[in-house]
Formats: C-alpha cells, structure tokens, sequence
C-alpha cells in the first residue's frame, strides 16, 4: 500500500509536474477525508476518487443526511494511490477512538480551518 501522508491536508503527489495546480493533481485520485462541524466538533470520515468535486457536493448540501445535518467542512485528508488502499484507510479510521480521530486532525490541522480552498 502507497500512501501519500497528510501534512495538514496540504500535500501533492511526486508525480506533480511543474506549474500544475492542486485539482488538476486531485481530480481523479483516491482520497481519505475527515469533515467536521467545528472544532471537536461533530466527524464524518470519507472516501472518494475526486476529493475536489466531494468536498464541493458536502459545501454545497448535495449529500443529503449527515454533512447536511451537521454543516462540515473539511479538515482532514490524505491521498492514495489506488481506491483499495483508501477504502482501507478509511475502514480502519471509522473503527478508531473518537480522541485518536481528534489528534489526527490537531496533529496536521491545529487550528481546524477548512482545507477546501488549499485543494482548488
């Protein structure tokens, strides 16, 4: 399994060629991503192939349910190299303690800002 580790949801792929912009990288790449209410707040963990238009449904109120409910924003996210690997990730992160998820987001997010214009 390859994984891209998040630095506080701010990290490109090596493949990134000089002068490309962040969704050009993101528009087709397995994701992990954490969304919250606020800080300490509320958490939904998902998985997508294209982070940019996923988080953009969760802004926008497209998901129906859960992110509706709760406004999230994202906080949290890291890329993989195939969607096995995310799906992986993203069953192992939903099985793990609520504080193990909080210092996840502290630890590469401290001050819990939506990540959503560093991805665009």
């Amino acid at each position: 399994m390859f994984v891209i580790p998040a630095k506080a949801g701010i990290q490109a792929s090596s493949r990134r060629k000089p002068g490309t912009r962040n969704f050009e990288i993101m528009t087709k790449q397995p994701a992990v991503y954490i969304l919250a209410s606020a800080r300490n707040g509320t958490l939904y963990i998902g998985v997508t192939s294209n982070l940019i238009k996923r988080i953009w449904e969760h802004k926008n109120n497209m998901v129906e349910g859960f992110t509706k409910r709760y406004g999230v924003h994202l906080v949290w996210f890291e890329l993989h190299e195939n969607m096995d690997s995310a799906i992986e990730r993203e069953k192992n992160l939903k099985e793990w303690k609520r504080l193990w998820k909080l210092n996840l987001v502290e630890r590469n997010n401290p001050d819990w800002r939506d990540l959503y214009d560093d991805i665009i």
